[in-house]
């Protein structure tokens, strides 16, 4: 008899542990695959800001683009003033254009000038300076290397008054123009078209600093030459005088004749006498 109760218990005991066992199995997560790991970027790219994204822009309208990325209420105001806008839009719609490249200074940018700076620039040079800021052809983020120095920009290529270097070294883009140092510090929009880069300085040109040509002098009227005038004036009293003299041997002529004449009425009233 207890060999039977003991049996039991052991049977017992076997089913309620194998019980527990495939509970605890069924209850337990099944173990993930692991993912694989993303390769990292071989060359770092330049810092995106938060206009980057083209999926809602249009490379037409760089206002648009300028003001979502917040920090270029100046650029903005001198565009729209000096109605530059209107000729980078156009070109950037022609089918000829090979695409432009905009280096656009932060208003921090701007609070480094010289006080009244901007002030004192004619309408011509506000234009100037922003045409320094843009290169008339589409330079992508990474082909900043294939550029020749000086680069052409909207301005003008003068190397001696509009210099603009750009010298790329990994992931650095340096600009140099003679009077500013400064660097690319982030892509504001780029699409196939249109490359909006941010720099931290304004690109100032040699040309507001270096002294201008002298103006060509007014052409004077040539005075009336002095022997000229003279030999007028002696032709004229020339000419007075012989008139003069004239008069007087007319003068002259007619007292003689009058004395001859008064002589011979004499000579035949005495004869008759």
């Amino acid at each position: 008899m207890k060999m039977k109760q003991a049996s039991f218990s052991f049977l017992l005991f076997l089913l309620i542990s194998s019980f527990y066992s495939t509970t605890t199995l069924a209850q337990a997560p099944a173990a993930s695959p692991k993912s694989p790991a993303k390769p990292s970027p071989s060359v770092p790219s330049l810092p995106q800001s938060p206009s980057s994204d083209s999926s809602d822009s249009s490379s037409d309208d760089i206002i648009r683009i300028l003001r979502k990325a917040k920090s270029f209420s100046v650029l903005i105001r001198l565009l729209k003033t000096t109605q530059l806008i209107n000729q980078i839009n156009s070109e950037l719609i022609t089918t000829k254009s090979g695409g432009l490249t905009i280096f656009a200074p932060a208003d921090s940018a701007f609070s480094q000038l010289k006080a009244g700076f901007l002030n004192s620039l004619d309408d011509n040079q506000k234009i100037e300076l922003l045409q320094f800021h843009v290169l008339p052809n589409y330079v992508s983020s990474s082909n900043f290397d294939s550029l020749t120095n000086p680069v052409r920009t909207l301005a003008g290529d003068n190397p001696t008054r509009l210099q603009f270097n750009v010298t790329a070294y990994g992931n650095s883009v340096n600009i140099s123009t003679g009077v500013t140092n400064t660097t690319v510090t982030g892509v504001v929009y780029s699409d196939k078209q249109l490359a909006i880069y941010q720099v931290d300085k304004v690109l100032l040109p040699l040309d507001f600093f270096q002294p201008k040509p002298p103006a060509p002098a007014p052409a004077i009227a040539e005075a009336p030459k002095a022997d000229k005038d003279a030999s007028s004036s002696g032709d004229d009293g020339k000419v007075g005088t012989a008139k003069h003299s004239s008069d007087a041997i007319s003068l002259k002529n007619i007292g003689r004749r009058t004395f001859v004449s008064l002589a011979v009425a004499a000579v035949v009233a005495v004869a008759g006498m």
